[in-house]
């Protein structure tokens, strides 16, 4: 028998990330009001499940959130990452945050690729926090979620039984 003490702790941030690996095209736009801690969330999920998880950043580039100092080479520039991510034959997680309008005509045309492509492994673009007139011009192509965590139902005891509210 399992105590309460004994029991794993849910990580936070992992329904956002099962949202995101269920979401029905490869590029997903996500909004969250701490874009660090979603990061963070993202970088515990990827150490705890050995997932290969990605983020881009403009000043960085292209590297790994499981491994701190794993950067991906010649992936610095927005076009060469999404390149990247496009020829990539394994599972991933691209996190790609403080993207800039006006983007490149190639680089729109790659994240319309990326979200269109189907693929025999799971592949996702996360655009974290992207313009709104970005998603607008992707919108016939991404998905749109909210970052924060779903809210766990709230109980109430009515009449001896558990009730949802």
């Amino acid at each position: 028998m399992t105590s309460m003490v004994d029991m794993p702790v849910p990580m936070a941030g992992h329904d956002t990330f099962d949202r995101v690996l269920a979401a029905a095209v490869g590029v997903v736009a996500v909004h969250s009001a701490d874009a660090a801690a979603f990061v963070e969330h993202f970088r515990d999920i990827a150490r705890h499940t050995g997932q290969a998880v990605y983020q881009w950043q403009p000043d960085i580039g292209l590297s790994s959130l499981r491994d701190a100092h794993a950067r991906v080479p010649d992936a610095q520039r927005l076009g060469q990452a999404l390149r990247y991510m496009l020829q990539s034959m394994h599972f991933g997680v691209y996190v790609v945050q403080q993207l800039e309008l006006p983007m490149a005509v190639a680089d729109l045309t790659l994240l319309r690729r990326l979200a269109r492509t189907p693929t025999p492994h799971l592949r996702r673009v996360v655009l974290l926090n992207a313009p709104a007139a970005l998603i607008e011009q992707l919108s016939d192509a991404i998905v749109t979620i909210d970052g924060e965590p779903e809210s766990p139902p709230r109980l109430r005891l009515r009449n001896g039984r558990w009730l949802t509210t």
